[in-house]
């Protein structure tokens, strides 16, 4: 069997969209944590606007982030889209039923470890779904006050076990998350 996992920038308000506000806290630390989420990953798994932001900025940055943009830019992409005849940058459209078609490629071991980026919406199908393996939240110190969250009103309860958890020099929670909760 195959795994999910989810690596999510959030403000300390829950925002996610957008993220232009963790560039002063972005240091080596957390480059390298991203550089490893990236490599242990076999394939990205996208919802259409994250995608769409990804194709558009990542073609052009590979020269700037080396093996990092390599990977990113080479790698199988699996895509959430109602558009799927507009797909490039080695990617295939999921099936109408998202869920059903993840839990397809979740099923197959060849597909190895799937990333999630973004895809909010996605990302909380996923998890209703009971099909994630963890979340890896980095919780940046910053409240911006207005912006799309993480998670969907009403999208809860999301029962979760902290696994690790670590804070980085300049003050970036690092928190891993498995589904369920702790036995009482």
């Amino acid at each position: 069997m195959s795994r999910i996992v989810a690596v999510e920038y959030v403000t300390l308000d829950g925002v996610f969209e957008e993220p232009g506000w963790s560039a002063p806290y972005f240091a080596e630390e957390l480059q390298a944590f991203q550089y490893n989420n990236l490599i242990e990953a076999d394939a990205l798994l996208l919802g259409r606007v994250t995608y769409e932001g990804f194709s558009q900025a990542w073609p052009q940055m590979e020269a700037e982030t080396g093996e990092f943009g390599v990977k990113m830019n080479s790698m199988p992409k699996f895509v959430a889209t109602s558009t799927p005849d507009a797909l490039t940058w080695n990617a295939s459209p999921l099936a109408t039923d998202v869920v059903e078609a993840v839990r397809a490629l979740k099923d197959d071991a060849s597909t190895g470890t799937l990333l999630i980026n973004g895809s909010a919406q996605l990302l909380g199908a996923l998890v209703a779904a009971g099909l994630v393996d963890e979340i890896r939240l980095m919780v940046f110190p910053v409240v911006v006050g207005t912006g799309r969250p993480l998670w969907a009103p009403g999208a809860g309860p999301v029962p979760l076990t902290l696994a690790e958890a670590r804070t980085t020099a300049t003050g970036v929670a690092i928190l891993t998350y498995t589904p369920g909760a702790l036995a009482p």
